[in-house]
């Protein structure tokens, strides 16, 4: 049934931990049995289509011709990037083509699920088979960890694909949490005021485009339990193959630090939703942004 799935062996040189795939799997009871009814196409709820329509207005994320590559895990957030693409495809006014692409890190993994999804709503979808998980045991620096190494081989492995291939834009699917966690990562752990935009250009000179950034992770986690849409229960992140004491921490602990603020303050992600667009620079002790005489 799956011979169709387009496979790529190629390497050139984000979307979930193992305990959130579990936590979510655990509270939505996704499983095996719990697949998508494909007989009939999930529903977008009008707030999230409404949030990225606004985003991309905005910032001027999908546009007239654009042919994107989207990097499709198959977790939560890519799946409902993905949806949102075919839905967008259907209902806006312009016309702009795009390929779904999971990378394979080289040791297998369940992607029928993918395929079967991507097939039953119309997605063109691509399996990219890659050596990024023997290259990570032989290159990664003792004492590094795996996520920043990796992620930058796949992203990598997107932009090559998509100069190759006449693609002038790669979609992730990082929204707000992420977003708001890599924002706090960068302050406590960097020393650094960085988070995501919704937009930016690589040198290569592909655009990147975010167009979930403002959609919360609780908006897609009711998507994905409204639409009883399975994801495989065995995260191929390369994280997940450690000892469970060699794992970091770090992303883990933010998020339970914002799960702690946001308990006491629930305007916490609106009030970094804002913040993100409201940069005072001349306020810190940057050189660059201060008139020094």
């Amino acid at each position: 049934m799956y011979n169709n799935i387009q496979q790529k062996t190629s390497f050139n040189m984000h979307d979930l931990s193992q305990q959130e795939i579990g936590d979510i799997h655990k509270d939505l009871d996704i499983t095996h049995s719990t697949r998508i009814n494909l007989n009939n196409k999930p529903q977008i709820s009008k707030k999230i289509l409404n949030l990225v329509g606004r985003t991309n207005a905005k910032y001027n994320l999908i546009g007239e011709n654009d042919k994107i590559l989207l990097g499709l895990s198959g977790g939560k957030d890519s799946m409902l990037l993905a949806t949102i693409f075919a839905h967008m495809q259907r209902h806006a006014p312009f016309k702009f083509d795009f390929l779904a692409m999971t990378i394979d890190y080289g040791r297998g993994g369940e992607y029928e699920y993918i395929f079967e999804y991507c097939n039953k709503l119309g997605i063109p979808y691509e399996l990219n088979r890659t050596e990024i998980f023997k290259i990570l045991e032989n290159h990664k620096k003792e004492g590094s960890i795996y996520c920043s190494f990796c992620s930058r081989m796949r992203r990598g492995e997107l932009y090559n694909i998509a100069l190759k291939r006449g693609f002038n834009k790669i979609a992730l699917a990082h929204h707000l949490d992420d977003a708001a966690e890599s924002f706090m990562m960068n302050l406590t752990y960097n020393g650094s005021l960085r988070s995501m935009p919704p937009y930016y250009k690589a040198k290569n000179g592909l655009g990147v485009i975010r167009p979930l950034i403002f959609v919360r992770e609780r908006q897609i986690i009711d998507f994905i339990a409204s639409n009883h849409i399975y994801i495989a229960p065995d995260c191929n992140c390369p994280i997940n193959w450690l000892p469970q004491d060699k794992r970091p921490r770090a992303r883990a602990e933010t998020k339970e630090l914002l799960r702690e603020l946001e308990s006491k303050n629930p305007l916490l992600f609106k009030s970094l939703k804002n913040a993100f667009s409201n940069l005072h620079v001349n306020s810190f002790c940057d050189e660059r942004f201060m008139d020094i005489r």
